[in-house]
């Protein structure tokens, strides 16, 4: 199944370009709008499942789906999470050792915006790229074992986490406001559910700047996988039907080449992970 959020619309995806509005087709059951799917997810799940096994397909009709009026899959989280140097490329590149627990940081909700966003570089002149694949919640997660995880998790879908590093490594370490300027946790193009990949663990994810391929690597490569990440998170909080997980970004961001590269205005982002498509973003 592949959810998007058309216009603020609750869609599933057909092909790229044609879907069935989610409350026209379930007669206002479901929707329209994406907390109301994500309020509902294991019978809105049943029901897609059932409407796309052809119940309701056949007879159902479509929308055009203009990918500009694509918004973000989940525009509303409640908790948006971060993981640090969750890739063993990335932690070498950093200089630092492997992590023994998930370093978790948060990213303000503000910051959530479309696949296909324009967004505003803030002063300071080092915002970095960081591909990220990025989990949304369908269930509720309190206490949740590892082998129990992925029955929580509604799909997954392609993100950029967005940091601007002089304020992230302020004095104090300003983690959190470092990567939560407006649009600087811009996912999408839609969720795909777990179900709908070979195999949810390993996927390739690439990000290009202006055209130059920039990172490229898989998920295998994670040290805590998104299995692990529920366990660890959940473990101390609920995580909530909607919320975000940014599962870390793989080696080759702009710190940490020689010399540092940054983004500058005009320049244009693409962000992709395997089985799932490309989000773009424009600097200004």
């Amino acid at each position: 199944m592949k959810l998007a959020n058309l216009g603020g619309r609750a869609v599933l995806m057909v092909t790229d370009t044609e879907a069935f509005d989610v409350a026209t087709a379930s007669a206002g059951r479901f929707g329209p709008a994406l907390p109301a799917v994500y309020a509902d997810w294991t019978e809105f799940a049943r029901w897609a499942s059932f409407w796309l096994g052809g119940s309701g397909r056949d007879s159902g009709e479509t929308v055009a789906v203009d990918a500009h009026r694509l918004q973000a899959p989940s525009p509303e989280a409640r908790q948006v999470f971060g993981i640090g140097l969750n890739y063993r490329a990335h932690a070498e590149e950093s200089g630092r050792d492997l992590p023994a627990k998930p370093a978790t940081f948060t990213k303000f909700p503000g910051s959530i915006t479309g696949p296909f966003a324009e967004v505003e570089l803030p002063e300071g002149g080092s915002t970095d790229w960081e591909v990220e694949l990025v989990v949304v919640m369908g269930q509720r997660a309190h206490r949740v074992a590892a082998a129990d995880a992925w029955s929580h998790v509604a799909g997954l879908t392609v993100g950029q986490d967005l940091s601007e590093r002089n304020l992230q490594f302020a004095a104090g370490m300003q983690f959190s406001l470092g990567k939560s300027y407006p649009g600087f946790g811009p996912i999408g193009p839609w969720l795909v559910s777990p179900d709908e990949f070979d195999d949810p663990d390993d996927l390739e994810l690439w990000c290009s700047v202006d055209g130059v391929e920039m990172q490229r690597s898989r998920t295998s490569d994670l040290i805590f996988t998104v299995p692990a990440l529920i366990e660890e998170l959940s473990a101390v909080l609920a995580l909530c039907p909607g919320d975000l997980i940014f599962t870390g970004t793989p080696a080759g961001v702009g710190m940490a080449r020689q010399p540092p590269t940054f983004l500058q205005p005009g320049q244009v982002v693409v962000s992709g992970i395997e089985g799932i498509g490309e989000i773009v973003t424009r600097f200004r």
